[in-house]
Formats: C-alpha cells, structure tokens, sequence
C-alpha cells in the first residue's frame, strides 16, 4: 500500500472546505493514517517547496502556504498517489476538469486547495517533514476487504 501527503491548503481551511476534499478523499476508498492542523513557518515551506527555489513563483508560494493553518493529512491506499493527483485536477483550477478537487471548489492557481505528492519517493520526503514515524497509525478497516 502506498502512502501520500497531502495538504489542505490555507483558502480551503478558511473556507471551510476541509471536510468536503477529506471526504471525497476517504470515498475513494484512501484510509487516514496520520494527520494534524498546524501553520508552516517560513523554514518549513522554504525546505516543503524547496524544488521550486529560483522560479518566479516562489515567494508567492511561500508566502501564501504560510498566511493562514493548513492540515497536513497522509493517506493510505492502492495507487495513492495517482488517485490523489488525479482527484486534485490539474494546478491550475481553471484548467481542472469538474468533478475534481481543482476543478470544482478551486478559484485560481494561485489558490488551488489542495497539495498532492507527485511521486513516491517526493511522498516519503514529504511525509518526513510534517510526520514522524510513531505519527503513523497503521489499523485494519473492515471496510478494506471490500474497497481491495
């Protein structure tokens, strides 16, 4: 089974869509294993979008992943991070089709809701940063049986 981070964004706590991109989330049949509401300082965004020092779009990032709590979420599943990058849409929520995350709730790329980890090995680091190891809970749900 895999394991994704997942983030719910500053615009989508404050507008109260946190429980509506969890539940689309956990309907697919992805099982919470880890999560916590915290506000990022500026160390912890610079090393989260550290991939994205130098483009013209980093400060922004920072500046706006910082502004307000987000919820950091790590999700458990077959193909996880495929199934959350496609239930995100696209970054861009213009572009996004409807019936994703994006695409339905999403204003603009510049608040898109979500952060989905874009590989496996970009979801260990990930989950590094906002997780430690006894954070993880690992449990059976009966419901399992049926979803795999």
């Amino acid at each position: 089974m895999e394991k994704s981070l997942v983030l719910i964004k500053p615009d989508a706590v404050q507008r109260g869509l946190a429980g509506e991109i969890i539940s689309r989330l956990e309907k697919k049949g992805l099982k919470i294993v880890a999560m916590k509401m915290l506000r990022m300082d500026e160390a912890m965004a610079q090393r989260h979008y550290a991939i994205h020092k130098g483009k013209p779009f980093y400060k922004d990032l920072v500046r706006f992943i910082t502004s307000a709590p987000i919820i950091a979420i790590v999700f458990q599943g077959n193909s996880a991070v495929e199934a959350i990058r496609q239930m995100a849409g696209l970054t861009d929520p213009a572009e996004a089709s409807t019936g994703t995350i994006r695409g339905d709730m999403g204003m603009d790329i510049g608040h898109n809701l979500i952060h989905g980890s874009d590989s496996l090995e970009n979801a260990s680091t990930e989950i590094d940063l906002f997780f430690t190891a006894g954070d993880i809970v690992s449990y059976e749900r009966e419901i399992d049986r049926w979803i795999y």
